[in-house]
């Protein structure tokens, strides 16, 4: 185990305010981000703000993403998307209803990523229009799935663990989802 060197609280502060720096500033660049070249939108409910973020918004961009919308998402240090967070357009919204709304008006076929469902990811036809919902780590989705059209898909796994990481997991969809439609 590596033995790191704890940070006095004025060093915290001052990471802090180093990362809401970059997020300000990546937030500005966002606004000129153009959509990726695949029709496939990710929907990050509530998630913590933390690692787990940026990281999808690195994969999104790698995979092609026509853009995130992340729903009542603090705040996050950009740095672990490199550059992700600056290339994949970005929507903010307050309640996951709002977002629904304007992609449901745009033709967006939603499924929602949550183990134990009986629709397996590797065995489903994903439109072109494919948008997926991620939920908190550890409480889920902030919606009850019975107010919305959204099917459930699920991951196969082999092991005893009983969730991937929910980075892991965008990643994974985004790659079944590119397999299919590129």
């Amino acid at each position: 185990m590596i033995d790191r060197p704890r940070l006095s609280p004025a060093e915290r502060r001052e990471k802090r305010s180093q990362a809401m720096r970059r997020y300000e500033k990546q937030r500005r660049q966002n606004m000129l981000a153009k959509p990726g070249p695949h029709s496939m939108v990710i929907v990050l409910d509530h998630l913590k703000a933390g690692f787990n973020v940026p990281k999808i918004f690195r994969s999104a961009e790698s995979f092609g993403a026509q853009e995130i919308h992340l729903i009542n998402i603090p705040p996050f240090d950009p740095a672990p998307a490199k550059g992700g967070f600056r290339k994949v357009p970005a929507r903010f919204h307050e309640r996951f209803a709002d977002c629904y709304r304007e992609l449901d008006e745009q033709g967006y076929h939603f499924f929602r990523l949550e183990p134990g469902c009986s629709n397996r990811l590797d065995q489903a036809a994903l439109p072109e229009k494919s948008a997926f919902v991620l939920g908190h780590e550890e409480l889920g989705f902030s919606f009850d799935a019975h107010d919305f059209a959204i099917d459930c898909l699920t991951i196969r796994q082999f092991g005893e663990t009983e969730s991937l990481n929910v980075s892991i997991a965008a990643s994974i969809v985004m790659y079944e989802y590119v397999c299919q439609h590129a």
